[in-house]
């Protein structure tokens, strides 16, 4: 049975850099924006407090909305569909960066060209490119 897989993802700009996160998924180095998979019976907006809560011990500020999936992406892992949410997020006490939490490397990019190449997820790419022509 098909289903949806709804992502939630932070965007924290700083200095003409945005924060990724690096992390082995089934074997595979993937760089994306830090954020994780909504889970039952959560609002986006708590998923993605819970998400930055659990990989970077980070209470965060949600400012707003920044994108949402509009074209359909199929899950490079399984028969769903993929819907990611995207929003412009702040830390709410300082955080001491680049940041390892054991399985994952956070570190900031800079807002350029070259940032959509670096990315490895689709839709990250279509929203770094948004990124970086807003700046």
């Amino acid at each position: 049975m098909k289903h949806f897989n709804v992502r939630v993802y932070g965007l924290w700009l700083d200095r003409g850099q945005v924060l990724v996160s690096e992390e082995l998924i089934r074997g595979q180095k993937i760089i994306k924006f830090p954020g994780g998979g909504l889970e039952w019976g959560e609002g986006t907006l708590d998923g993605l407090k819970r998400e930055w809560q659990e990989e970077m011990g980070q209470a965060i500020h949600v400012k707003a909305h920044f994108y949402t999936t509009d074209f359909f992406q199929p899950s490079a892992w399984d028969q769903s569909q993929v819907i990611s949410i995207y929003y412009l997020v702040a830390p709410v006490n300082a955080l001491s960066l680049p940041y390892h939490n054991g399985q994952e490397h956070f570190y900031f990019l800079p807002l350029t060209e070259d940032l959509p190449g670096l990315l490895s997820l689709p839709i990250d790419k279509v929203v770094a490119h948004q990124l970086v022509q807003a700046t």
